[in-house]
């Protein structure tokens, strides 16, 4: 079993794996990392629909939405980039995930297919930011 492929990134390199756009990323790590991107956005949403409307509460819930979404949509942007690295794919396909039904197709593609084994262009090994 080729383990460079089946381990997921460090917990150290979390910045590199949700801002960066060196390196590549497995299907587990951006399945997952997309998990959490999703999470994110959706707990100030609901927290938002659980307050009255209008109040300083809801203020607050959706500027905490606002923020997250602005975050998360770089870190989409990264790890999709990352993703496509992987398929030794050029990272401006990424930008597929702004058409609104194409971008859920996408996702589950980047989902399926495996990555290219061993080094390409974008990095060495996956799951680790580019090595100059």
């Amino acid at each position: 079993m080729n383990t460079d492929r089946t381990r997921l990134p460090d917990s150290s390199n979390l910045t590199w794996l949700f801002f960066k756009i060196s390196g590549r990323v497995s299907r587990a790590a951006y399945f997952l990392g997309g998990l959490l991107v999703a999470i994110i956005q959706a707990f100030p949403l609901y927290r938002f629909t659980l307050v009255p409307e209008g109040s300083a509460e809801s203020n607050m819930w959706s500027f905490i939405f606002f923020i997250a979404f602005i975050a998360s949509l770089w870190s989409n942007i990264a790890l999709a980039v990352k993703r496509l690295h992987d398929l030794d794919k050029p990272g401006i396909a990424a930008l597929i995930l702004f058409v609104p039904v194409v971008s859920i197709v996408a996702f589950l593609l980047l989902c399926l297919f495996p990555g290219q084994p061993g080094p390409n262009r974008y990095g060495r090994r996956t799951n680790e930011p580019a090595q100059p």
